[in-house]
């Protein structure tokens, strides 16, 4: 299939496509394979709508990563990116209340606006939008539909003007969780974490040489301190001890404590803190710090089976983390 051919969306019957809510994964796919690509940017929400301004969908051959309505436009919008796929020109495109297609219904009641553009494959900003989330700092998708460009540091996560349209949106590192430990509690809460899209990494000091049975980021088999380390902690990343094993646990906490991670915890028992407070007291960890690690992490009544523990473990998690996400 070409470039200048209609897009159609696979998976169109069951949309798991609108799992994905980063659209970098998709375009360094692109890039790969020599693709020309189109990026649909949500910049203004008018009224009640599945998704708020900033959320984007990106379409490149048969693929589309993301989603705005739920089913109710996707399949227009990938006919429109057909289209600046084709000429590489942009289209400003508007549905629900006084869309020029209104055979076009939002179920919500309100109006999107959105932003087609096409990424040539040879794009240096996106270059430098994959380059930044590779070493984990923010940065901001400048454009007006022709030029773009990648500008670094913080800032509001969507903002846009009129006449003429220009739409800068905020990306920030990937979300991360690291979680130490290979009994089922920690396996459970690292496939849950990387079937969310999270960039999951297992560390399972001398565990064993095969991959773990289910898909992540990185297998490592150090010391969960050592990793930490290595791999560097931002605001967008947890950590979670899991090997019930405070040799290997507790210097890890203090270090993601120290160290700027967004969400700190360890496994075990109530009945362990108290030991734990202290041991991390006579290690240097000062009032603060402790105050921020959850011990016993997770959402009470979930229950205890493997899935449960990690499903609260991961809503706590995805709670801590949104606040960075939507910081302006």
């Amino acid at each position: 299939m070409s470039d200048s051919e209609d897009i159609l969306i696979d998976g169109a019957d069951w949309p798991v496509f609108g799992w994905n809510d980063d659209i970098r994964p998709a375009l360094a796919e692109a890039r790969e394979a020599g693709r020309g690509a189109v990026l649909a940017t949500l910049y203004k929400v008018e009224g009640s709508a599945p998704r708020g301004a900033g959320a984007q969908m990106l379409f490149a051959g048969t693929e589309a990563s993301g989603y705005f309505s739920g089913d109710c436009i996707e399949g227009d919008v990938a006919r429109h990116a057909a289209e600046v796929l084709a000429d590489g020109q942009p289209q400003r495109l508007h549905y629900g209340l006084g869309s020029p297609w209104i055979d076009i219904r939002l179920r919500c009641g309100g109006a999107l606006y959105i932003l087609a553009e096409r990424i040539a494959p040879d794009s240096a900003a996106a270059a430098r939008l994959l380059e930044y989330a590779k070493e984990r700092r923010q940065c901001s998708w400048s454009t007006d539909g022709i030029m773009q460009t990648v500008e670094p540091g913080e800032a509001p996560l969507l903002t846009f003007s009129e006449a003429p349209l220009h739409v800068k949106r905020r990306y920030d590192p990937p979300r991360r969780l690291i979680v130490s430990g290979g009994d089922p509690g920690s396996l459970a809460l690292a496939r849950l974490a990387s079937e969310a899209r999270f960039e999951t990494i297992l560390v399972r000091p001398g565990g064993p040489q095969s991959p773990p049975p289910f898909p992540v980021s990185q297998y490592l088999r150090e010391e969960p301190a050592d990793a930490l380390a290595r791999l560097g902690l931002d605001r967008w990343t947890a950590f979670v001890g899991a090997t019930h094993e405070d040799h290997h646990d507790l210097a890890a906490c203090l270090h993601g404590l120290r160290n700027g991670a967004g969400y700190v915890g360890m496994i075990g028992a109530k009945s362990r803190a108290p030991g734990r407070i202290e041991a991390l007291e006579a290690a240097g960890a000062t009032r603060e710090e402790l105050s921020r690690l959850h011990l016993s992490p997770g959402i009470a009544g979930l229950g205890k089976a493997p899935w449960e523990v990690a499903t609260g473990i991961m809503a706590e998690v995805m709670q801590a983390l949104n606040p960075a996400r939507e910081r302006a």
